[in-house]
């Protein structure tokens, strides 16, 4: 077992999040990156344990035409700043995967310029395919040769030349020296030459134990891609597809044959073909402008979170941002996004509460990483599919209709199972459970042991919630518990407490008295690390320090 067997991954496009220039004029550096480390301990907090970023080093535009490998990109800061991002990842948990742009470079690469300027003596000329010196391209430099995707811009590298492969080589090792990173995403796996994919691997297995290789590839047998000699896993563009239309279209029998036929592949075997799963990323359209009804966000994400593969979430989505390919441009999909924005479209977002439960349970039961597949039931409306591991079987149930649909399901080796998402017992009759699927949504069925731990789920009942609350205000606040005591005045009285040793409300307070109050209130509660003091006063971002002082009440 490695670690991405059990990996659920954030996605980052570093140059849209930041908001970087689109065009690079190689000045002096910008920290851009910098901006972004607030954001792990949040990504911590949706439960994944692994983060794609991407592109990072130094292009001359959107990242994909690599100036130099050994940089991270001037418009984001300086390699100093790669390797600290790195580090605090990793201190909180999670690994780290860069893009690899291995198929191609762009024009500013030093090879490449070599070229144009030593022409037919350049010692660089066959590290590039076809390059043909009585041939002329859009730039008029008076040569031709092979590019990516019919761009000129984009300079197709010769897979099969020894000096490239090794230069190659060297940058992956020198990627895991300087900023020790855990894996790569392969852009453009499905034009690389497999040879050229062996040697990448025997690189792989050399640098690093359990070193991850994933590799972008669109259509065809996945498993081509997916072995010991090639790459550990790719992206699933076909569960992608089923995914939005089953929805839309009230169809899950696509999304199960597309799970089956992928199941299939790997051998009928949890291990066999282990993919990457995702519902959007930096190259598609976000999955809350796709969905027809945005209620269906619900089911299809707890498909993604349980079905076979590693599960991945790509930056916004999880609070329902939206993006929309415009006039053949990207730039929707990839926007910026300051942690004060962030930090107030997650708070109390239905959505990005789902998605940070999805995560504890995905976590928590091994089933959902290891576990065999079987189908249970389908219908176009209705799916149901069973995960199991060493005798464990969690049950997953959803449902895209407007109305409730109760199921009967057999079950095995347990009492009663219990909702994971929102708690409701169901227990086991006859080696069945009768379970209610509530309409545009779902839930994953959990065997009850007494001796486990879990998380709690997600309480639906919002009246109750909110007595709950304001009940566990007045035992602080030394207020009687009656069943007529007036909350709202009770939360007021709190909160006029709570202001008086500055006299200023929270919305008033500056940065140093926000920072203060919220290191007090964590004393309350038990001690305070080291950590914790860094983590409160290098947030600096007003807003975001107002939401964590009073999530205290």
């Amino acid at each position: 077992m490695a670690w991405y067997d059990e990996a659920i991954f954030y996605h980052i496009y570093p140059l849209g999040m930041t908001g970087a220039p689109k065009i690079n004029t190689y000045g002096q550096p910008q920290h851009r990156l910098n901006t972004l480390l607030p954001f792990i301990s949040q990504i911590k907090k949706l439960g994944c344990n692994a983060l794609y970023i991407g592109p990072l080093l130094e292009s001359v535009g959107h990242g994909y035409e690599t100036t130099d490998y050994k940089k991270l990109d001037t418009r984001l800061g300086t390699n100093e700043d790669l390797t600290e991002f790195v580090s605090r990842c990793h201190k909180e948990g999670i690994r780290v995967v860069l893009d690899g742009v291995f198929n191609h470079t762009g024009r500013d690469f030093f090879a490449f310029q070599d070229i144009k300027k030593n022409r037919e003596l350049s010692s660089y000329k066959d590290w590039y395919c076809n390059v043909n010196f009585y041939g002329n391209n859009e730039y008029n430099d008076g040569f031709s040769y092979d590019n990516w995707g019919g761009y000129d811009l984009l300079v197709k590298l010769n897979q099969h030349n020894p000096q490239v492969r090794e230069y190659i080589s060297d940058v992956i090792r020198f990627w895991v020296k300087e900023f020790d990173i855990d894996g790569i995403r392969l852009d453009a796996a499905d034009v690389l030459d497999f040879s050229y994919m062996q040697m990448l691997r025997q690189v792989a297995n050399e640098v690093k134990p359990d070193f991850w290789l994933m590799g972008e590839v669109i259509h065809g047998d996945y498993i081509r891609w997916v072995n010991e000699d090639t790459l550990h896993c790719v992206t699933n563009y076909h569960l992608h597809k089923a995914l939005y239309s089953g929805h839309n279209d009230h169809n899950y029998f696509e999304i199960a044959h597309t799970v089956k036929r992928l199941y299939e592949m790997g051998g009928n075997k949890p291990d066999g073909l282990k993919l990457y799963n995702f519902a959007d990323n930096h190259d598609v359209e976000r999955i809350y402008t796709k969905l027809s009804d945005k209620r269906h966000f619900t089911p299809l994400h707890i498909l993604l979170y349980t079905l076979p593969g590693v599960a991945s979430l790509y930056y916004g989505s999880e609070f329902g941002i939206e993006g929309k390919k415009e006039y053949g441009s990207d730039d929707s999909l990839r926007p910026a996004i300051s942690y004060e924005e962030y930090i107030k479209a997650t708070d109390n977002n239905d959505l990005t509460n789902l998605i940070s439960r999805l995560g504890k349970i995905r976590t928590e039961e091994k089933a959902l990483s290891y576990g065999g597949y079987k189908e249970l039931f389908l219908t176009n409306c209705q799916y149901a599919f069973s995960r199991e591991y060493n005798g464990k079987v969690v049950i997953v149930t959803v449902n895209n209709s407007d109305s409730d649909f109760t199921i009967s399901l057999p079950s095995q080796n347990t009492k009663t199972y219990v909702g994971g998402i929102y708690g409701t017992e169901a227990p086991v009759t006859d080696g069945h459970i009768s379970v209610n699927i509530k309409a545009n949504s779902g839930e994953i069925w959990l065997p009850l042991c007494q001796k486990e731990e879990r998380s709690a789920p997600i309480e639906t009942d919002a009246e109750e919630k909110k007595n709950q609350r304001f009940e566990a205000l007045a035992e602080g606040l030394k207020v009687e518990n009656h069943p007529d005591a007036n909350w709202e005045s009770i939360l007021e009285k709190l909160e006029t407490n709570e202001e008086k040793s500055t006299g200023k409300t929270f919305e008033e307070m500056t940065v140093e008295e926000l920072q203060e109050a919220i290191l007090e209130k964590m004393k309350q509660n038990g001690p305070v690390t080291e950590q914790m003091k860094k983590d409160v006063m290098e947030n600096v971002y007003h807003n975001s320090l107002v939401t964590w002082v009073k999530s205290f009440i």
